[in-house]
């Protein structure tokens, strides 16, 4: 006989509860997707076929890119954990739990992703199906794409890595887990909020964000129309493009009223050109030259892009930057020391040059070194100290640098004077080791902020103060210089028991002798590359690609829409 439809559901409950079963004694504790009473037999026979590797192959694989990479591992793996139930899905269709997933797939344009890149266009097409195959293809597809879009909006998407492995080292994760975020979706009480918590949760992003919107509605609004080329236009002049220019600027909020079109640049338009030239790390003159038109005509699409670049670098950052912490932004020559959401502290620095370029991660200062040495790397002594002391032999003398025979604890000093340095190859210089002795002359300064890492990299005092005043301050081998190294002394020491004022760490320095302060709760300090960022005052920033990062990551995110160059 035919069995009928309670006999059905009796089936699928009795098949529900052996799945359960299975799941306990196998030791996989997972929730259930759905409820028991719902599952359906031909839906989970359907997503059986679907999948196209089985437990045993499933752990046979080895696969040598990340799980999320490929979807018939992941989908194998997740639906594993469920015993191939729908996740998403019911007899009646998609539950509400799939339309709050669907509404953050569509919705992801907003996080500076591609809706498109999510299977939204399919899963529209298979939404309002009943039948079992459909959705056991739809319930696969949401899993999967949302699991994409968990990754891509925490992390930054794989490909970028994949272009450029060593310039975009930390984008996406090689190690991301699609079955434990699953679990951790699947548990969710409130998927809502847990889907929100995924991208960066800090003002710096979300303030990105925010700004994204504005810029992806002037740019549909069809942006600016650019400024004719011309000669130099000063304050008090007249000019045929001013009205032009009164418009550009009125679009984007540096000109507050645009309320007459005269040809005259007054002092209104001086404000606004000024505010725009901070905005685009030029000189704030308030002449308007070459750059500034050239900065003035970048199309609103493309300002789009470079925010969308900048967010998917905070994503390879650390989420959570902490309630104190120090942040260094290379591509805008700046640090910033930020305490409870505020900017406390705001200066210029000096970054590595294009050959040297500072590196972007996070780490934790340990301690700061006052009066330090400087021991001079292989590489620099090789390149820079020997044609110097081939061309003068007292050049080590006259900055108080030792030279020691060799980089073994019992290396002897050696006069520099009396070496024959025209016959020293570059690979025997490296061999000597070089050190500055603490004082004016020192490249470190009077101090240095140590956070131990991979690379070598720590920010330090220099005795050079003129480079500061530089609107392009990219001239070190790759550590980060300050320009105010006693207020950043005074920050990273602010919650040490022992208080240290600004005059304390000043009498430090002039005892001329070193002394290490080794922090009680290390400070974190976060290395970014922002070409594009907003300041407490909510403006937008957009700052010289300095290493020429952007133009690479944006083609590879955004080759498709070709954002770029429109």
């Amino acid at each position: 006989p035919i069995p009928s439809h309670f006999d059905r559901q009796r089936c699928s409950r009795r098949l529900a509860a052996a799945l359960i079963l299975m799941l306990v004694l196998s030791g996989i504790a997972a929730p259930v997707p759905v409820a028991a009473n719902e599952v359906s037999l031909q839906i989970s026979r359907a997503i059986s076929g679907l999948i196209r590797y089985s437990p045993e192959q499933l752990q046979a694989q080895q696969p040598g890119k990340p799980l999320i990479a490929d979807r018939d591992l992941c989908l194998a793996a997740v639906y594993r954990l469920s015993g191939n139930t729908p996740i998403w899905v019911t007899d009646d269709g998609p539950t509400d739990r799939a339309a709050v997933a669907l509404k953050y797939l569509r919705a992801a344009e907003e996080e500076g992703l591609n809706p498109d890149d999510y299977g939204i266009s399919e899963m529209a097409v298979l939404w309002p199906a009943r039948g079992a195959g459909d959705l056991a293809r739809l319930d696969t597809l949401l899993t999967y794409e949302l699991l994409l879009y968990a990754h891509d909006v925490s992390y930054g998407q794989l490909q970028s890595h994949s272009v450029n492995p060593r310039i975009f080292h930390d984008t996406g994760r090689q190690d991301f887990d699609p079955v434990a975020v699953m679990k951790s979706i699947i548990a969710a009480t409130d998927l809502d909020a847990h889907l929100a918590s995924l991208p960066p949760a800090h003002q710096h992003y979300k303030a990105l964000k925010t700004a994204l919107a504005t810029y992806r509605k002037i740019a549909a609004e069809g942006g600016w129309k650019s400024i004719a080329a011309g000669p130099t236009l000063r304050p008090g002049e007249i000019d045929p493009r001013v009205p032009a220019i009164r418009t550009r600027l009125h679009i984007t909020g540096d000109l507050e009223k645009n309320d007459h079109s005269d040809t005259f640049y007054d002092t209104s338009l001086q404000k606004a050109v000024i505010r725009f030239q901070r905005r685009y790390g030029l000189e704030p003159d308030g002449i308007i030259g070459a750059q500034t038109i050239a900065a003035m005509n970048i199309p609103a699409k493309r300002l789009v892009s470079q925010i969308i670049v900048n967010m998917t670098r905070w994503r390879w950052q650390a989420h959570d930057l902490g309630e104190r912490y120090v942040l260094v932004n290379i591509a805008g020559y700046n640090l910033r020391a930020v305490e409870n959401g505020q900017i406390v502290m705001d200066m210029p620095v000096i970054v590595g040059e294009l050959e040297n370029q500072t590196p972007i991660f996070s780490d934790m200062i340990q301690y700061i070194d006052f009066n330090p040495y400087w021991v001079i790397t292989r590489s620099i002594a090789s390149k820079e100290e020997l044609p110097r002391l081939q061309q003068n032999p007292r050049y080590l003398v006259d900055r108080n640098v030792r030279l020691y025979s060799s980089w073994d604890a019992d290396a002897v000093e050696i006069d520099s004077t009396r070496v024959d340095w025209k016959s020293i190859s570059p690979e025997q210089m490296a061999r000597y080791k070089l050190r500055q002795d603490p004082g004016p002359l020192n490249a470190l300064g009077r101090m240095k902020f140590v956070f131990p890492n991979r690379f070598a990299i720590y920010m330090h005092d220099t005795p050079k103060r003129d480079l500061f005043s530089q609107s392009s301050r990219n001239f070190s081998h790759g550590c980060i210089r300050v320009s105010d190294p006693v207020a950043l002394a005074t920050f990273v020491l602010g919650k040490e028991k022992a208080a240290w004022s600004p005059e304390r760490i000043q009498e430090t320095i002039d005892t001329g002798k070193r002394k290490v302060v080794n922090l009680t709760v290390p400070l974190s300090v976060h290395l970014t590359y922002q070409t594009s960022w907003v300041d407490k005052e909510g403006a937008i920033h957009f700052n010289r690609d300095i290493y020429g990062r952007d133009t690479e990551l944006s083609l590879a995110l955004l080759e498709k829409n070709n954002q770029l160059n429109n």
